[in-house]
């Protein structure tokens, strides 16, 4: 009868076993699929402009200045730009084009921008002759 038992004990533990492995497995296996997965990010890039410009493009994971100070992260050295001119910004999954209070302001589309506006995949932001391209990717 004892046999009987710790046989039924033995097959409940493998059994338990099985099911643990399989579990841990699936979930492994998820996490692959999940990483292979390239997550949207917003990108700028200059389309216009300066030539030494031309082609520059940055992923937009915090706020990127646009301006003449050499602090800006991308640096117009024109007359016609503020130090600190224009701000791209991250709102959740938004990006946001900001002037910074500039003389000669910020467009998008053509349009000028007097407060934060939120952007579209393909808009055009102008500051001066410099064209900048947003992209969600």
């Amino acid at each position: 009868m004892i046999d009987i038992i710790l046989l039924i004990a033995r097959l409940l533990f493998v059994a338990l076993l099985y099911l643990f492995l399989f579990a841990i497995m699936r979930t492994g296996i998820s996490q692959v699929r999940g990483t292979r997965k390239k997550a949207h990010s917003w990108s700028v890039a200059v389309e216009r402009g300066p030539k030494e410009l031309r082609g520059v493009q940055m992923e937009v994971d915090g706020p990127i200045i646009v301006g003449r100070s050499p602090q800006a992260d991308i640096v117009i050295a024109a007359g016609y730009v503020s130090g600190r001119h224009a701000k791209f910004q991250l709102m959740g999954k938004n990006l946001f084009v900001e002037d910074m209070g500039s003389t000669n302001g910020t467009l998008v589309n053509g349009e000028p921008v007097s407060e934060p506006q939120a952007l579209r995949n393909g808009d055009v932001v102008n500051v001066g002759d410099v064209a900048m391209r947003v992209r969600y990717e």
